[in-house]
């Protein structure tokens, strides 16, 4: 599995790479897009700017357990969206998904202009030298005493206004991506652009084993996961599964390490469907990997927003565990090879 592990190390850090907050996720999707046609694949892009790609043709069966079944990661990304400037210059944003704050405090970060032009900056909070602000340590941070502080000569809102930044631009915050010695994947947004590497990991596996599941396999690399929204749409119709691969959760009161892969049997919006669950146990168990079960207190996946949006069809949810998530997030190769090998083990 080696080969297929330095692979999806690579694509996941050529994939963090490209900024891609919800809603402008264009670039990465033509990156993705172009790495399944290398494969040998025929992906669509779909009208919300996601990717739909079948990887197996299978066999038809009746049976549900053994029928279609999607994988869902997405691409989308947390950030910001301008949304004000100031007198000074300055830019306050409102945040894309659940970025934090606190999280992305004294983070450079680039505004992306719909004239196409790019310009750095770095997220503070307003007054942010400690020397002259005797509140810096009580401030609760929040996006109403943060700001872009820009790296042009701005001094007016006139000025910044002249650059062609207007409200609405968006701004992606600088992954910091590294890959340790040890085996350490560090870097913003793992989730999920990790297990988009995973799913591409996996399509490679089909086609240099040429190995033939017995179920049809589609993949769905979706866009505004989150949103809330990315898998609610772009369901096969002939799917009787869906399997969203994404972070699994590491911190106290769970036993997930980022070496494993985690299979969720709850989380915030219920529970994932118990023969699914039962299933991936099953094969992780069969395939000796070092797997975590868990019940995750704040989460919501791909897999459940397609469910609230009507689809008709079981549910589960894997990944390899991700510490820190939604701040600077750190996995390990181990749980990377341990997410691929219940994908091999699971379809089969």
């Amino acid at each position: 599995m080696g080969n297929l592990t330095d692979y999806i190390v690579e694509k996941a850090v050529e994939i963090l790479s490209i900024d891609s907050p919800s809603g402008f996720t264009a670039r990465a999707a033509e990156a993705v897009m172009g790495e399944y046609r290398r494969l040998g694949y025929d992906p669509v892009l779909t009208n919300k700017g996601g990717i739909l790609v079948c990887v197996n043709e299978g066999r038809p069966s009746g049976k549900p357990e053994e029928g279609p079944i999607l994988l869902q990661a997405h691409m989308d990304t947390l950030g910001g969206m301008v949304c004000a400037i100031s007198d000074r210059g300055r830019l306050s944003l409102s945040p894309l998904g659940g970025m934090n704050p606190n999280n992305g405090e004294a983070e450079n970060c680039r505004v992306h202009t719909r004239s196409g032009k790019v310009y750095t900056g770095t997220f503070q909070m307003k007054n942010a030298s400690l020397h002259v602000n005797g509140s810096y340590n009580a401030t609760a941070r929040s996006y109403d005493v943060m700001e872009v502080v820009l790296d042009e000569l701005v001094e007016s809102r006139e000025d910044v206004l002249a650059l062609g930044i207007l409200p609405g631009d968006v701004v992606a915050f600088d992954p910091r991506t590294l890959v340790t010695d040890s085996g350490f994947i560090k870097s913003r947004f793992l989730d999920d652009k990790l297990s988009v590497a995973i799913l591409l990991g996996y399509a490679r596996h089909l086609r240099e084993s040429e190995s033939r599941p017995r179920r049809k396999i589609y993949q769905h690399i979706t866009v505004f996961e989150e949103v809330g929204h990315g898998g609610a749409a772009s369901v096969p119709a002939d799917a009787t599964e869906i399997l969203a691969v994404d972070m699994g959760c590491v911190g106290d009161g769970l036993d997930c390490k980022e070496t494993q892969v985690s299979i969720c049997a709850k989380d915030s919006g219920g529970p994932y469907h118990y023969d699914v669950v039962s299933g991936l146990i099953a094969a992780a168990k069969g395939a000796n990997l070092d797997f975590a079960v868990d019940v995750y207190p704040h989460y919501g996946s791909d897999a459940e927003a397609a469910l609230r949006a009507g689809w008709d069809c079981r549910h589960g949810l894997i990944g390899s565990g991700v510490y820190a998530s939604h701040g600077y997030e750190r996995s390990h190769k181990k749980g990377v090879e341990n997410t691929l090998g219940l994908l091999i083990s699971y379809l089969g």
